[in-house]
């Protein structure tokens, strides 16, 4: 990446934010899971569930795209609503209220975003703030990765060939951050970005952990990109294990 333009990149990124939530100052300390007695932490734990009939799932319009619909033998279908024995795939769950007194160290390691036959994969994601996230290019054709903020300007680059990857990194938290393809406008995927390390990605089996919780009153949030939101207050204490459920209907 030519200097010139990452640095429009991260400006890009550096100026969005979300109004109205509140962070950690310079005086918080800075943790790590070895910052807190493990003894007592815990984890917090359940499932996205789904019930009601199962939208029928968008056949990809790939047909006119050569380069994408080489790499599938039939239909490709939109994974907007995942559902499988009743419980929901790509549900981020995040504590969204109670981890605000402290300031996490963030990974690294960067979130791998591949588009890969067309596709984002993962399709929805989490991050930290300030956590490397890079954008890979599986495919031998060019894809295009647009971010759409929900304040502040957007970012825009291609990435031209197979093997090609581009690092951005998130200023401020964002929920959630959107990309897209401009090239395969069916290309779309989710990327929560937080302050902390509490959240997580419901898989096939609708289930998700958030570890590491030290005591206390949390609100938890779990958003679908269709199905909108479900919330639910805890308070993490005596028991090693919190567990709650999410039941997402259809609109």
């Amino acid at each position: 990446m030519g200097a010139r333009r990452a640095f429009r990149v991260l400006v890009a990124l550096a100026a969005f934010g979300v109004a109205g939530c509140p962070g950690p100052s310079d005086a918080d300390p800075v943790v790590t899971p070895s910052t807190f007695d493990a003894a007592t932490l815990r984890t917090v734990r359940g499932r996205a569930l789904f019930t009601g009939a199962v939208p029928a799932p968008r056949k990809l319009p790939m047909g006119g795209q050569p380069e994408c619909a080489v790499h599938w033998s039939g239909d490709a279908f939109d994974e907007e609503v995942v559902v499988t024995e009743g419980r929901l795939a790509n549900v981020f769950v995040y504590v969204k209220a109670g981890a605000e007194a402290y300031r996490f160290a963030w990974p690294k390691e960067p979130l791998i975003i591949a588009n890969e036959k067309c596709i984002y994969r993962p399709r929805v994601s989490g991050a930290q703030v300030h956590q490397p996230i890079r954008f890979v290019n599986g495919d031998p054709t060019a894809h295009n990765i647009h971010g759409i903020l929900s304040s502040g300007p957007d970012f825009n680059f291609t990435l031209t060939a197979k093997g090609s990857e581009r690092e951005i990194k998130a200023r401020e938290q964002q929920l959630m951050l959107k990309v897209k393809c401009d090239i395969h406008p069916w290309m779309i995927g989710y990327i929560g970005v937080l302050p902390h390390p509490f959240f997580a990605v419901t898989g096939a089996d609708g289930a998700f952990e958030l570890k590491g919780l030290p005591p206390g009153d949390y609100t938890v949030e779990a958003w679908h990109e269709r199905l909108g939101t479900r919330e639910a207050k805890l308070k993490v204490e005596k028991a090693d294990v919190a567990d709650v459920d999410f039941t997402f209907a259809p609109k």
